[in-house]
């Protein structure tokens, strides 16, 4: 289904490109003109040179000639002004261009955003309550209650993670969050968001590779939204009963956290993006996973305050891998 916003852009893109050919035939059209009058003039000046008489004829010919090589600067003149004007109009084309494409683009992240975050505080919200007035309207078994409370759980965390991802990331774009730095453990944050995940998605296997004893010296909250943000992206982004892998080790001085999935993998044009604002491949009204795009936006910004990097690079044989490396 094509948005508003997508046929905006292009009704925009076509409208553009009527405009900008007429401008071209006009600037061609005016060259040809001025060609045509520089030459009616010169070919009448040149008429009125009398080269029949011998006494004047030497003088003659010196009059044609300068009316000869005063018709050729005119046409290098003419032509060098087109080509000026031609790749001047090019040049302001092409960046209005890019800058109204990327204003449609923005505007079509932004009503995503709202259908999706619409969504994601909806969804939680109902599940828990259904949980929890199915376990107060019927006698269920301890078994069954615990399963519903252990989904209601899952679902107020991944609200939770939403809320802080949110708030934070508009805090972030407007330096007004305080970061509260200290030396953190790395791999017990590592390690206790990885079990949690463990818990709450048994249908995953999750393995670990996390050295002991790494320290960084950063925000808690924002390591632990980084971490979290990863692993939760791996999950989302692979099947059932596929592989999700975490590892946290030291390599050439850097710290260096991996996180892989199994799933359908990210393209290279799509890589160059995935961690912008609001960015998510497709659109939100035929989209069926969950999402808002500000989770790798939000990882990328936490990674460059604590002085790292992020990037993603294809796991063999399938998936991806996300790498984020701090100085250690």
């Amino acid at each position: 289904m094509t948005s508003p916003t997508q046929k905006q852009l292009r009704r925009a893109t076509i409208v553009f490109w009527v405009l900008l050919c007429y401008i071209i035939a006009a600037l061609v059209w005016w060259l040809i003109s001025l060609e045509q009058q520089s030459h009616a003039i010169h070919d009448l000046q040149q008429a009125q040179v009398d080269t029949t008489n011998p006494v004047t004829k030497a003088v003659a010919l010196k009059q044609w000639g300068a009316i000869e090589s005063s018709r050729n600067r005119n046409s290098a003149k003419y032509l060098l002004e087109g080509a000026t004007f031609l790749l001047l109009i090019l040049f302001g084309a092409v960046y209005i261009y890019r800058l109204v494409r990327k204003q449609f683009q923005l505007q079509l992240q932004q009503q995503n955003f709202a259908m999706a975050i619409t969504h994601e505080l909806k969804t939680p919200l109902a599940v828990a309550r259904l949980s929890l007035e199915t376990i107060q309207k019927h006698k269920l078994d301890e078994e069954r209650q615990r399963k519903l409370l252990d989904k209601t759980l899952q679902e107020t965390l991944r609200l939770d993670t939403l809320i802080n991802n949110i708030l934070i990331s508009s805090q972030l774009d407007h330096d007004g969050y305080k970061a509260h730095k200290e030396a953190v453990s790395l791999s017990e944050i590592t390690r206790q968001l990885t079990e949690d995940l463990k818990h709450r998605y048994a249908d995953k296997q999750v393995i670990e590779n996390i050295d002991a004893g790494i320290h960084i010296y950063g925000d808690p909250l924002l390591l632990k939204l980084l971490v979290s943000n990863l692993l939760e992206n791996a999950n989302k982004y692979s099947g059932k009963q596929t592989n999700i892998t975490c590892s946290l080790h030291t390599k050439d001085h850097k710290i260096v956290l991996e996180v892989s999935d199994e799933g359908i993998g990210i393209s290279d044009e799509e890589k160059k993006m995935i961690f912008e604002k609001f960015y998510r491949v497709g659109n939100e009204q035929t989209r069926r996973t969950k999402g808002t795009g500000l989770g790798l936006y939000i990882c990328k910004k936490i990674a460059q305050s604590h002085g790292g990097d992020i990037k993603v690079v294809d796991n063999v044989p399938q998936g991806s891998t996300f790498i984020v490396t701090f100085t250690a």
